[in-house]
């Protein structure tokens, strides 16, 4: 041992270097080892019900639909989530659920999960009514069909329609599988007329509140009024606001054991998620090339410093001090000469 030290110190920099060299060459061969970690699976599902065309929120400063900002807030999720975590996009109208695929690696499938994310629009829907909490039984469903657990994450505004009343709640006490399930509210407390929409997506006027009453059967936005067509809009007066239901969704999210989040905000999304139980722990292997590379730049740091790192750093302070003292004096002869040409 006291061989090597000497050895060591009488060829520090060789060493270095050579040691430096040594570990990006490995680097270079990415080696792996086999380490434990939590592998998270999602599924995200958007409510893409007519309620979700209100323009309510905004992208940038910019007045934007309900639909559009759970667009934005699904990339922008995406975006932050580690490789090797899974996703799966679903849609939500009436009182279903339709999972596009199983949850897919998000690295590997990053701009086909984006592509999908960018599609959804509300004339992909199949109903026309919104029953939020029937199609929590749906998203068990779909849930249950996949091939490993996976998180429910559920973006919708919360908007009942035909709205609720005591023969049109569905109890949920013994709704079971939602533990650690996200409701994310996404629209404003203010709220704002709902636009109706042709097949182009030109505005012809705005649904009513007929559309949303609470006896049973006359709901324009309603199971009965598949594939037929109502024209028929609001007066000035009579235009239903649709508003983001915070408090519902919470006492939804209590009674399936879930959380509830608003999304006006990607970070507190992530946050919640980042509290979801994971899928499952799995051993995967983890690249070294980036620690390797790590600890050879900081033997070429330590080979360029020298033997004394601190002595050498003063005396660079020492020599930069001297310089810059060099510099004023020139600055402040030249002007002085300037002055006396001018005299």
């Amino acid at each position: 041992m006291k061989k090597f030290i000497a050895f060591f110190k009488s060829n520090r920099d060789t060493a270095l270097l050579s040691s430096a060299m040594l570990l990006l060459l490995l680097a270079m061969l990415e080696p792996t080892i086999p380490l434990k970690h939590n592998i998270y699976s999602y599924f995200l599902v958007a409510d893409i019900s007519q309620s979700m065309n209100a323009v309510d929120m905004r992208i940038n400063g910019k007045p934007v639909s309900r639909i559009a900002y759970t667009q934005q807030l699904m990339h922008e999720t995406l975006a932050s989530l580690p490789c090797d975590t899974k996703v799966s996009i679903g849609l939500f109208a009436g009182t279903s659920v339709a999972a596009l695929y199983t949850p897919i690696e998000v690295c590997e499938n990053f701009a086909a999960i984006q592509d999908t994310i960018d599609h959804l629009d509300w004339r992909n829907a199949w109903a026309g009514n919104s029953r939020v909490r029937e199609s929590l039984y749906s998203i068990a469903r779909a849930v249950r069909g996949f091939p490993e657990p996976a998180q429910v994450v559920l973006l919708t505004d919360g908007e009942e329609a035909p709205k609720l009343h005591a023969f049109n709640t569905r109890d949920l006490t013994s709704f079971q599988g939602a533990d650690d399930w996200l409701l994310v509210g996404v629209g404003s407390e203010k709220g704002t007329a709902i636009p109706k929409l042709t097949e182009k997506n030109q505005l012809i006027g705005y649904w009513s509140n007929d559309s949303f009453a609470l006896q049973p059967g006359i709901a324009q936005i309603s199971e009965s009024n598949i594939g037929t067509r109502d024209d028929s809009v609001a007066g000035a007066n009579d235009r239903f606001i649709s508003k983001l239901d915070s408090e519902y969704l919470k006492n939804v999210a209590k009674e399936i054991g879930g959380d509830y989040v608003n999304g006006d905000n990607v970070h507190n999304v992530l946050d919640a998620m980042k509290k979801q139980k994971p899928a499952r722990r799995d051993i995967a292997p983890y690249n070294l090339s980036s620690v390797l590379a790590g600890l050879a730049a900081l033997l070429l740091l330590l080979a360029y410093v020298g033997k004394n790192p601190w002595a050498q750093i003063q005396s660079s302070l020492r020599f930069y001090k001297k310089e810059l003292f060099k510099n004023r004096v020139s600055a402040n002869e030249a002007s002085i000469a300037h002055d006396n040409q001018i005299n």
